[in-house]
């Protein structure tokens, strides 16, 4: 049966995107997978360079972004840079991720954590309503359908994990 109402992860993952406060990833790592879908939840993302890696890699382990990383990337970058990211399942660095629209910012490794940490104080001293409205306004505008694409792509996942002849590989 297919599902008629978000699951677990996609419930958390939009408590995060519709929080009240700004929310920033600052991304030092691998971001890949899961971790690139709840990036993809905040308000802003922030990568270093060198260090970050970003990417989708599902559809070659023959699933698809099951955390809203379709929707989201979508959303984000336009459907071409989605399909190249989707389908492709490549990682990419935190300068192509910039270049893409994937992260706000690139920066040196040292400038991550002052640039992000500045930036929030600055953030924080502004009125919290006009900050909720702003944000609830961005949502609003940004996000009208989400929750219906996340469920198209939530029974999409669903019936590539029970389809006994899914060509899922068994590997990551």
């Amino acid at each position: 049966p297919e599902a008629k109402e978000l699951p677990f992860t996609h419930q958390i993952l939009e408590r995060l995107r519709r929080l009240p406060q700004v929310t920033i990833a600052q991304i030092q790592g691998y971001a890949r997978g899961g971790g690139s879908e709840v990036a993809l939840a905040c308000d802003m993302r922030f990568a270093s360079r060198g260090q970050a890696v970003l990417g989708q890699p599902e559809v070659p382990l023959g699933i698809l972004p099951g955390a809203g990383g379709t929707v989201r990337l979508t959303r984000l970058l336009g459907r071409a840079r989605a399909a190249e990211i989707i389908f492709g399942g490549d990682d990419f660095s935190a300068d192509e991720a910039a270049e893409y629209g994937w992260i706000n910012r690139a920066l040196p490794p040292e400038a991550l954590e002052p640039h992000v940490a500045k930036l929030a104080k600055r953030i924080a001293s502004f009125p919290t309503q006009t900050l909720r409205e702003a944000k609830k306004t961005l949502l609003s505008i940004a996000d009208p359908e989400i929750e219906r694409d996340l469920l198209t792509e939530q029974q999409a996942f669903d019936r590539l994990m029970s389809d006994p002849r899914s060509e899922r590989v068994e590997r990551m």
